[in-house]
This record gives structure tokens, sequence and C-alpha cells, in this order.
């Protein structure tokens, strides 16, 4: 008989990530009234101080968000990290990186029809473009409960649940089961699950490939569904709405429809390769710009190249101000994202200062 794979919460990195269960009591007393203060001076001195790890301050129920010109608001930054980080930088993000990342997709999403986030988290890219672009359409997928519950609160705060699909589902191997713990409790909402992991109670996800999608992104799929579950072909679960007869898109280039543009965002925690290889239609037919977190303690950069290379794509390292072209994808430890598109230099310049 097999073992069972061990729970990673019980494995000795994820004890050290709840930081052997202090995390909550730790947290609690830092973001209380008379502790919070403090922090806030030590950030104001102390420029060099890491922020991404203070708590907001308690009761604080939302904060603003400002990505290239447009705001919009991010709910609980107590739990949402990124909504905490939102408030250390005062409606940016912390870290230079991280900003431009935002920055660029947001307006590489003003000319785009879709945009798809894989591994949304509470949304803040989804927003982003949404913000950026009135006429865009956004299809998030987010597998963990709690997060995925975050993520609509944050569309209907902003009023933008018209233009959004919430798909409670991951996107890499079609028919994949896992389970995912809920993400109730806890100090934070977690960021970091992927099917890399395993989790001895929860609920169960499926996976649904990225090729899956082309019906929904090639008709717009404007079903508004904020709570809809797991989508795509394998599933059989698309509204009718994302699978109308008029959508197929064997008939679109038939009749001479132009193919949608498509902007996309991959968090995956190390995963990323299942998702372009369960994706290479997907990526022949729309050849999205793509924005992918690469981890140096995951990645396998060479298979990542083969599974772009054939689509035309270059490969762009987000650094602090700058886009970096590279020859070749090599994980770095302090930038995490990369830029893969098809687009010249010269025309990403208009975008984000280009060098090489």
């Amino acid at each position: 008989m097999a073992m069972a794979e061990q729970d990673f919460r019980a494995s000795p990195r994820g004890r050290r990530q709840s930081w052997f269960g202090l995390k909550p009591g730790i947290k609690t007393a830092l973001a209380g009234s008379g502790i919070h203060p403090v922090l806030q001076a030590s950030q104001r001195l102390l420029p060099g101080l890491s922020i991404r790890r203070l708590p907001a301050p308690a009761g604080l129920a939302e904060v603003v968000a400002e990505v290239d010109g447009e705001r919009f608001v991010l709910l609980d930054p107590a739990r949402c990290e990124i909504a905490k980080e939102m408030y250390w930088g005062r409606g940016r993000r912390p870290v230079s990186g991280d900003a431009l990342a935002l920055d660029v997709m947001a307006r590489l999403s003003r000319d785009a029809d879709v945009f798809l986030d894989v591994g949304a988290y509470t949304g803040v890219f989804t927003l982003a473009a949404l913000t950026a672009n009135p006429r865009l359409h956004a299809h998030a997928f987010e597998m963990v409960p709690a997060v995925a519950e975050g993520l609509v609160r944050n569309l209907e705060r902003n009023g933008v649940t018209d233009r959004a699909t919430v798909h409670r589902a991951g996107v890499g191997r079609p028919g994949e089961r896992m389970t995912v713990p809920s993400g109730e409790g806890g100090s934070a909402l977690p960021s970091f699950y992927s099917a890399r992991l395993s989790f001895s109670a929860g609920v169960e996800v499926e996976f649904v490939s990225l090729d899956s999608l082309i019906a929904d992104v090639a008709g717009g799929a404007e079903s508004g569904d904020v709570s809809a579950a797991a989508t795509g072909a394998e599933s059989g679960d698309d509204s009718e709405a994302a699978t109308g007869a008029e959508h197929e898109p064997s008939t679109e280039a038939e009749a001479g429809v132009q193919s949608p543009i498509v902007a996309m965002k991959v968090d995956v925690e190390g995963t990323e390769n299942t998702v372009f290889a369960h994706g290479q239609e997907f990526l022949a037919r729309f050849t999205p710009d793509i924005l992918c977190e690469v981890l140096v303690e995951h990645a396998e950069p060479r298979e990542l190249e083969v599974l772009l290379a054939p689509h035309g794509y270059s490969y762009y390292l987000v650094c602090d101000d700058v886009l970096e072209l590279r020859a070749r994808i090599t994980p770095d430890p302090r930038h995490r994202d990369w830029l893969f598109t098809t687009r010249s230099p010269e025309d990403l310049a208009e975008f984000a200062p280009v060098t090489d």
C-alpha cells in the first residue's frame, strides 16, 4: 500500500510558513493601536526596512490602490497580502519590480479584449486591467475558496462584476483534481497553494486546460457570473453565454472575424509549464502578452522555452524600472516576473522602458 503524501501544513516548510502556529497572535498584536504607530514610524525612518510582512492596522476595511494613474479599492488588508502591501506602499506595491509588472499589464490591457488571470488571488491584476479598459472582459481563476470569495467581494466593491467571470478552478492538466484547504482562518489568505502541494483535507477542485478556454475567449464570454464553478471543455460546465454556436472557434476564421486581443497573467507557484503544455493551441491562436512568475526554486526554464518558442515569444525580465530582454529564461533570485511577448522591442517601449 502506497504511503499517503504528507499534508503540506504539517511539513517543515508549512510549519515555518505559519511561524509554528504563532503568526496569527503576533500579527494581531502588531496591528493593535498601541504598536502600529511604532511600525509606521520605523517604516518612515528606515526606508530599507522590509514592509511586505508588516500587518495593516486593526479595523482598516479597505485601501485604495493606484495603478498607471487609475484607482480601485481592495478589501480586507488584515488578511489580503496585496491589500496590505498597498496600505504600506500608499496605494502602490512597495517593491519597484512588482509595481512595474502591475503597471505594464494595465497598459497592455488597454487595447485588449480579454484578460486571463491564472492564479488571481484577490484580483489585483484583474481589477487593474478592468479599470484600465472599460471594454475588457476578464476571466479570473482562483481555486482556494476563501480567496475566491475575497476576489468576488473586490469585484462587487468596484462595480465590475458584469465584466468578470470567476472560475473556482485551477488551470493545468485537464481533469486533474486536488484537495485544497478552504483558506478560512489563519493570519492571511494563502497565496502559495498550487498543484505541487498535497493536503489531507479541504475542498476538491478541478483543473481545466488553457486550450479548453478558446471558445470562451473567442466569444468574449460576457456572462458576468462572478460565482461560476469550474469551467472548461472537459468539465462541461460552461455557461450558454460562453459556448453558443456563434462562438465556435472553427467558424471564426471562416467568417473573417478578427481574433480578440488577449492579455494574460500566470502566477501558479512553479506549475506554469503544465499550464502552457496544455495550452499550445491557445498560444498559437491568440499569442497573448503573458506576465508570468518564474521562481528560482521551482522553475524548469529550458522546458518553458520549448513551450513558448514555437509561438515566437521573446523573454523580458521585469526589473525595478525596466524590462530587460533576455536570450534565455534564467530565473532571477530577486525579480520573479517575466513578460513573454511577440511584440518588438520598439513596440514594447511604448508600455515601459526596455533594455537588452
